[in-house]
């Protein structure tokens, strides 16, 4: 085959194969704009501490940015983890106290981090407190 030919060819495969896609109509987004998707939590109300991991992190994830989310060898769960737990302790009123919910967090500093997993805790506590606070207002 000549390359005039094998061009024609090529240009008129590419046609078939975009031709759909440029003729549907720009998609609007699925949450009318909005960043995140709906809770899909009930009545809007949090989950709590015995929710499941996927439903605590929707939920609670946001507050726990800060912590690892890799395992540690000989300790169950993950930093974060541990972390969604303690602020689904505070969200779900079982403690008001985000030093009591954060207890189980160590008080070591780790390297590279600003201050300690349980004062990482204990500050994203009282922005949990204070999200729900102005919530409820």
């Amino acid at each position: 085959m000549k390359i005039m030919t094998k061009t024609a060819i090529m240009a008129a495969a590419l046609a078939l194969v975009a031709a759909p896609a440029m003729a549907l109509p720009p998609q609007a987004p699925s949450n009318n704009g909005t960043e995140h998707a709906p809770s899909s939590t009930p009545s809007g109300k949090a989950p709590g501490p015995h929710a499941g991991l996927p439903a605590k992190a929707k939920a609670y994830g946001r507050y726990c940015r800060s912590f690892s989310k890799k395992h540690v060898a000989g300790t169950p769960g993950t930093p974060f983890s541990k972390c969604v737990t303690d602020m689904a302790k505070l969200g779900s009123d079982r403690t008001d106290s985000p030093r009591k919910a954060c207890r189980d967090q160590s008080k070591r500093h780790v390297a590279g981090q600003k201050g300690t997993p349980f004062s990482r805790c204990v500050s994203a506590g009282a922005k949990l407190l204070r999200d729900q606070g102005e919530a409820g207002s």
